[in-house]
């Protein structure tokens, strides 16, 4: 077996053989076994030698060995302790300085304290906890300035998604809080272990100043959970239940400078911060 280079497709199952992994759906393990996609992604999310990287869910290694190529050192967070625990031998063998990686085994859920602030994230995420897991890291670790993510590509459309399109909804208007987002790419199902029936792309993020405070936000995104709760109705109804009634939603869109018969979809992220600030006035 090679010490030297990235993971490949034989030495990936053999690791998985060895510490008892069977890649299951639940998990979202998908493992990638192609070398030059792992270089590819590290090279679309512009990885310096002055970045911390941050990686949820390494599984086995073949991402994290790709950024400590390129990275001043990589901060992983991974779930499965087997996976956590074979992780710094993998990188050992191929020749990297495993003081360069930092692993956490827990939930990228979880509220994440990190010794370390990562200045750019990479990571192959799970398909049925992508979204709450990029929107949770821009809200809770501030130092990362900008990041790919592999997801389904059905999710990085939705998250990439500009008003007026199908795909623009709670997760486009949420991410462009904290960053500008768009698509990066798409990935062929064959580079991974087990193949996976969805087809999966590149969301690259860059963050920018949100437009303000965690109150506003927190205002903002009620608006936009009401406005995308029922997608179809017209803002009037969809935030009649938030604003108090038809008319007082009316009131508060037109005083907003927004339509009463407009609907979610339209709008940008600055107009639903305007509603939130004026139902917030319309409180007091």
């Amino acid at each position: 077996m090679s010490t030297t280079g990235l993971l490949g497709a034989a030495e990936i199952r053999e690791i998985a053989e060895r510490i008892g992994i069977n890649p299951t759906k639940k998990l979202g393990q998908n493992f990638v076994v192609d070398a030059n996609t792992c270089r590819r992604i590290v090279k679309t999310a512009g990885v310096e030698k002055s970045d911390v990287a941050l990686e949820i869910g390494p599984g086995l290694g073949s991402l994290t060995l790709a950024l400590l190529e390129a990275a001043s050192a990589v901060v992983a967070i991974e779930i499965d302790t087997r996976l956590a625990e074979e992780l710094p031998l993998t990188v050992e063998r191929h020749g990297f300085d495993n003081r360069l990686l930092t692993i956490h085994n827990r939930d990228a859920m979880e509220v994440i304290d990190l010794a370390t602030a990562p200045t750019v994230l990479v990571a192959n995420l799970p398909y049925n906890i992508s979204v709450p897991v990029l929107l949770g890291l821009l809200e809770r670790v501030p130092s990362l300035r900008s990041g790919v993510v592999m997801v389904q590509t059905e999710v990085a459309e939705r998250l990439a998604a500009k008003p007026g399109s199908k795909n623009y909804g709670s997760p486009s208007a949420k991410a462009a809080w904290w960053a500008d987002v768009d698509l990066a790419g798409g990935v062929s199902r064959s580079i991974f272990w087990p193949i996976p029936n969805v087809d999966s792309s590149l969301v690259r993020f860059v963050r920018h100043t949100p437009l303000g405070d965690e109150e506003a936000r927190l205002a903002t995104f009620a608006i936009i959970d009401a406005a995308f709760a029922q997608r179809r109705k017209m803002l009037r109804g969809a935030l009649s239940q938030l604003c108090g009634g038809n008319s007082e939603a009316s009131a508060i869109l037109e005083s907003a400078g927004i339509a009463p018969t407009a609907r979610g979809e339209e709008l940008l992220l600055p107009d639903f911060l305007a509603i939130a600030r004026q139902l917030s006035a319309h409180k007091k």
